[in-house]
């Protein structure tokens, strides 16, 4: 029989939501080694009207309105963080000097600073383990395109083009936590460029060294001022100031960036909130000598594949469906070919792969853990730096 693993959950709303399905699903879909039984879910005091709606709705025995509490007592093993990012340092932090096992959405902290304060804490608690959220690594085409470059498909890889479009972030959305910089640490660039950094690095295998080119823009200046966000992401049904007050948003709508890899290949990154028709174009283009991928989440199901090895004639780019269990990462676990899965696989496969390897076992395909997510967070900031410098940064000098 399996041991159990109990999840204590930090953080009730959109992330909330999706983490919680996943720790609700895993054991329906997955034989696992370690069963995770859904103990505690915390939040502020102010949410605990909501908290207890919430338990029950999604899963959780028991609710909190003290997560330091939750934290430090012992009836929780692994502890899993969906705040708002400036306080992912202080939530994890707290977690590993408990002597638990973290869990934290990304980007891995709001600054490079927090982000390498949790770092150092890891290695200071040898005994737990950590991981960081970065769940498109989990869409089956996406851990494909991983395992082609791996096994030498793509040859000498020449081109990375990434960019993550969306459009919700427009006049009309209010000042959201995630328009304040003191909140969010930065906007779509910590938001929607941190995931499309780690899919070019997850994929690759390779190591961005210098960032250039970089342009940061915030083209609405001001947002109307909510007293209830009614929803973390749009901000729709949001309770809106009486008096239609405003106030300054203080990140990027949008940022964009040019990069090299150590391999050699050169790389465009792009993210905004402003890109109108494009709901969550996460997408990457990835060219070699032997081949070349292409991915957009908006058909999450499918790679793009051109096998420059055939005959010039044969040659042109083929859809892979990637739902065929056996052929394509995580599609056992679902449904028969061509039964498409959705955004909330890509967590329920990744808690999979973290209770295998809380078990001692290997994930499907890698997970980042604080270490691999604070090099994002190196190049996310590194990017900053180059657009209000107006210059090229060397990751060499992004400690």
């Amino acid at each position: 029989m399996a041991k159990s693993l109990r999840i204590g959950l930090i953080g009730s709303e959109f992330m909330g939501r999706a983490h919680s399905n996943a720790w609700m699903s895993v054991n329906s879909f997955f034989d696992l080694p370690l069963k995770p039984v859904m103990h505690t879910v915390a939040d502020l005091p102010q949410q605990e009207k909501h908290l207890k709606a919430f338990a029950p709705q999604w899963g959780w025995a028991n609710i909190s309105t003290d997560w330091k509490k939750m934290v430090a007592g012992d009836e929780i093993d692994l502890v899993d963080i969906v705040t708002p990012n400036f306080v992912h340092a202080e939530n994890a932090i707290a977690a590993l000097a408990a002597g638990k096992h973290v869990a934290c959405e990304k980007p891995l902290a709001g600054t490079l600073d927090d982000g390498r304060e949790m770092v150092k804490a890891a290695k200071k608690a040898p005994g737990s383990r950590t991981f960081v959220w970065y769940n498109y690594r989990r869409c089956p085409a996406v851990a494909l395109a991983h395992q082609l470059v791996k096994a030498g498909r793509l040859g000498r890889i020449f081109h990375v083009r990434a960019a993550y479009l969306q459009d919700w972030g427009g006049p009309e959305t209010p000042l959201l936590w995630r328009f304040q910089g003191k909140l969010a640490g930065s906007g779509a660039h910590g938001d929607l460029n941190a995931h499309i950094i780690d899919m070019a690095r997850f994929i690759t295998g390779d190591e961005i060294i210098e960032v250039t080119g970089a342009i940061e823009e915030t083209f609405i200046k001001e947002r109307e001022l909510v007293e209830d966000s009614g929803g973390e992401i749009s901000g729709k049904g949001a309770t809106r100031s009486a008096k239609k007050r405003k106030g300054r948003s203080t990140v990027d709508d949008c940022v964009l960036f040019l990069a090299r890899f150590k391999g050699g290949a050169v790389a465009s990154f792009e993210s905004t909130r402003l890109a109108t028709g494009n709901q969550n174009r996460n997408q990457i283009e990835i060219n070699g000598d032997k081949g070349s991928i292409k991915f957009d989440f908006e058909r999450m199901n499918e790679l793009q594949w051109w096998d420059n090895t055939l005959e010039s004639r044969l040659r042109g780019w083929s859809r892979i469906m990637c739902t065929t269990g056996g052929d394509h990462p995580y599609a056992d676990a679902y449904w028969p070919p061509a039964h498409l899965i959705g955004y909330e696989h890509c967590f329920v496969s990744q808690a999979a792969d973290m209770m295998r390897v809380l078990a001692g076992r290997k994930p499907v395909v890698p997970l980042a853990d604080f270490e691999d997510a604070f090099q994002t967070q190196r190049v996310l900031h590194a990017a900053i730096v180059a657009a209000r410098e107006k210059r090229a940064v060397k990751m060499s000098d992004i400690k």
